[in-house]
């Protein structure tokens, strides 16, 4: 079934969020206030939207270091998510874990991974799980058009085919692997048609455009949830920031990123299909906009105003005692 009204209504909402999310932490790593590294996810926003409006709480995902949108489309508490990244008291992981392991458990957001390639192998398990248990939930993996090279992507498809899990490896191909670009490092050329030969149907899909992202991922999710075993996506975007917040970009084309922040902007796109089909008015998707200015500027100020983890919890939270 295509997005409804009520439905997009919400992904616009969702990737609006986004969207002034990554901007306003942006200008905050400016201002001093956010240690350790970024990585925004600016541009790729109906990709987390489009598959996370087909998910429920008790449905997993895993992330990349580029975290803050699949949190978001999954429900994480964008006032905790804004402390966590500054390292403040509140933050869903306690501060401690910042931008790069961000994370929303009880939505079922496994956490954002540092490790390039890290999120295939954990949601082998949790798909796993899923099946054990005899329930219909499914796994879904974000992976980065690098972390698709990585051998232990290629292991978590071929235990996921072998174990028929109900697991979907969901590739962002923004087009460049930190400065490398895709076209390069991707022997095959072709993503999905890799996956493939694992042994598992693969899609592709235009990641700029919500409404097909969310079709796309129905089908997907209804295949796993209907026991077929995994599937994967290919969804083909670009990122309109570098690949960390600082990156000189050096290596992306002369007026590379202006074009395709014209072309590719799943905003505008979704907005205008939006007014085109009459699923929403320019009065609905202005007060949205206003609204979502208003929570991230609330989120801001109160994580400046929130203190600092206590020292005595630096060693809390990092070693289990259980044996």
């Amino acid at each position: 079934m295509p997005l409804d009204k009520k439905l997009f209504l919400r992904a616009y909402r969702t990737m609006r969020t986004i969207r002034e999310f990554e901007y306003r932490v942006s200008d905050e790593f400016g201002k001093g206030n956010i240690p350790g590294f970024l990585h925004l996810y600016a541009g790729q926003e109906a990709i987390a939207t489009g598959m996370c409006l087909n998910l429920d709480d008790d449905d997993y995902i895993v992330s990349t270091h580029r975290g803050h949108g699949h949190c978001i489309a999954k429900g994480g508490d964008v006032g905790e998510m804004m402390k966590e990244i500054m390292a403040r008291q509140g933050g869903s992981c306690a501060g401690k874990g910042g931008s790069m392991h961000i994370a929303a458990i009880e939505k079922g957001m496994l956490g954002a991974n540092a490790i390039v390639g890290g999120g295939p192998p954990l949601i082998v398990g949790a798909a796993l799980s899923a099946k054990t248990l005899g329930t219909d939930r499914v796994g879904v993996s974000f992976t980065g058009d690098g972390g698709s090279n990585q051998g232990t992507t290629f292991e978590a498809m071929n235990l996921a085919v072998v174990l028929k899990l109900p697991a979907i490896f969901l590739f962002e191909n923004n087009g460049y692997g930190e400065g490398t670009a895709a076209g390069y490092a991707v022997g095959s050329k072709d993503i999905a048609s890799r996956a493939k030969g694992f042994g598992m149907p693969a899609l592709t899909v235009d990641g700029a455009d919500v409404f097909a992202v969310y079709e796309t991922c129905q089908k997907a999710v209804q295949h796993c949830r209907s026991g077929k075993g995994p599937i994967a996506i290919e969804a083909s975007i670009t990122r309109f920031r570098g690949h960390f917040e600082g990156d000189a970009q050096a290596y992306r084309g002369k007026g590379e990123v202006k074009r395709l922040m014209a072309e590719m902007d799943c905003l505008k796109i979704a907005s205008a299909k939006a007014l085109k089909q009459k699923l929403a008015s320019r009065a609905q998707l202005e007060k949205i906009d206003k609204e979502v200015a208003a929570q991230i500027e609330s989120s801001v100020q109160a994580a400046l105003a929130a203190p600092s983890p206590d020292v005595s919890e630096l060693l809390t939270d990092v070693y289990s005692s259980a044996y």
